[in-house]
């Protein structure tokens, strides 16, 4: 009758002191998991209420970097207190730590060489985070090594291991922060539109010029553009020579993030107004080439 009743007691006890200090520790991580993305998602919440409320038309560069920021740290912090936690249930649970430290150092050599990459992952989310390379909101263009094209899109989340970016057909793009080669961040400061006008070379460039100048003085003075707008849209010259046309190229400096817009509506300006002076063909060309857009001041590796 006692061999039944030890055990049964035994057990009682345990539960009554390391199982409940157990249950204690798992319902205090999931708490803490709890309370901790509470407080991000305030946080976030209040950046971004804050964004949009105000009469910026984008993110400051410290609103970003603080949305950032308060992902990584709660990243952090909830892997910490797990790793802490963890240990306190395993104790609890009868094992020794100390016993498990030989093991452990073994297990450790033999998955550092395949942790180096999480390091480096890690290690490289560190920088960026810290230099402000980019951060939540930010169009960027990721040279990722060992890929062929750049990833391309909005950030969506930053964190110390991996980059998300939503791209414009909707996919979330995962890149592991360690595999960057280059980033060239479309939305940093300003921004600039680059619309370059192809005209027959038979044409009067010094005309054609004019228009383009006309075309962006006005639009600098329509109340809708001038909020996108640094400064007047300005005529760079003849930017390459082909056999039977020259292209002309027109930029404007922008708000960040607002460079397609801007060049889009400059696009369609530009088209109507050649295509009242009678260069048909030229407007139809503008119409048809693909804009192009140049970051400026946005590109760090």
């Amino acid at each position: 009758m006692k061999l039944g009743v030890a055990p049964t007691t035994d057990i009682t006890d345990w539960l009554r002191d390391d199982g409940l200090e157990v249950i204690l520790l798992i319902v205090g991580a999931m708490l803490l998991s709890r309370f901790v993305v509470w407080i991000r998602t305030h946080i976030t919440n209040q950046i971004d209420q804050s964004f949009t409320h105000s009469d910026a038309l984008v993110r400051s560069e410290a609103s970003k970097h603080r949305h950032a920021l308060a992902q990584v740290l709660s990243w952090v912090l909830l892997t910490v207190a797990y790793i802490l936690i963890g240990m306190e249930v395993l104790q609890r649970l009868g094992f020794s730590l100390n016993g498990l430290v030989a093991p452990a150092a073994v297990l450790g050599a033999a998955l550092g060489f395949g942790a180096q990459r999480i390091v480096q992952d890690i290690l490289a989310g560190f920088f960026i985070i810290t230099e402000r390379q980019y951060g939540f909101g930010d169009v960027v263009e990721i040279n990722v090594a060992n890929a062929s094209e750049p990833a391309s899109g909005a950030v969506e989340d930053v964190t110390l291991r991996i980059t998300k970016l939503r791209s414009t057909d909707g996919e979330v793009i995962t890149v592991p922060n360690g595999q960057i080669v280059k980033v060239t961040n479309l939305s940093k400061d300003w921004a600039r539109a680059v619309v370059d006008v192809p005209v027959p070379a038979s044409a009067d460039v010094n005309h054609v010029s004019e228009i383009l100048r006309d075309v962006g003085a006005k639009a600098y003075k329509e109340k809708r553009l001038q909020a996108l707008l640094l400064d007047e849209p300005s005529v760079m010259g003849i930017e390459s020579i082909e056999l039977d046309r020259v292209n002309i190229r027109v930029v404007a400096r922008t708000l960040p993030g607002k460079q397609f817009q801007v060049g889009r509506d400059l696009r369609i300006r530009i088209a109507a107004a050649l295509r009242r002076e009678g260069l048909d063909g030229a407007a139809a060309n503008v119409a048809n080439t693909p804009l192009s857009t140049i970051d400026a001041a946005g590109e760090s590796e």
